[in-house]
């Protein structure tokens, strides 16, 4: 028996080692990581809030209901423009309520404005290939953003 290794690292007597894997293999740590596999088509969201630090004391409220509104956006049926000004808007209004006191009111108002803005294409079915599942879900976001 020849013990040398050949040029792929095996002995040469030896038959080569086969891995079949049916899925991801990770030779190390994994973070925030997104994987699809086996599908013909896929749509991945990853909202990272870790950025926008503590919420400023009476906001709480109004993060919740934006953070509810991001985690269901990519489910909503929204187009892709309409989908991602919705989630930069939801987003700035998180990221002013998290900025150190004092809170401008008048800066959360405009960040509020804007994100009911990006819903209201969709809810009045302005927006191209809307769905009325689309238009629902937007409407409910605008009437549950509004009087917080």
């Amino acid at each position: 028996m020849n013990d040398r290794p050949d040029e792929n690292g095996t002995p040469e007597n030896d038959a080569p080692q086969v891995n079949h894997y049916n899925g991801p293999v990770f030779n190390g740590s994994v973070s925030r990581g997104q994987f699809a596999w086996d599908n013909e088509t896929v749509t991945q969201n990853q909202q990272n809030n870790g950025g926008t630090g503590p919420v400023a004391p009476g906001y709480e409220a109004l993060a919740e209901r934006v953070n509810e509104l991001l985690r269901r956006l990519p489910e909503a049926g929204f187009g892709e423009q309409d989908r991602r000004d919705t989630q930069e808007a939801a987003e700035e209004v998180l990221a002013v309520i998290s900025q150190e006191e004092p809170v401008e009111e008048g800066r959360v108002r405009r960040a509020l404005t804007t994100l009911r803005g990006a819903l209201a294409p969709v809810a009045t079915g302005i927006a191209a290939g809307a769905t009325v599942g689309a238009q629902e879900w937007a409407l409910a976001a605008i009437t549950g953003l509004t009087g917080l």
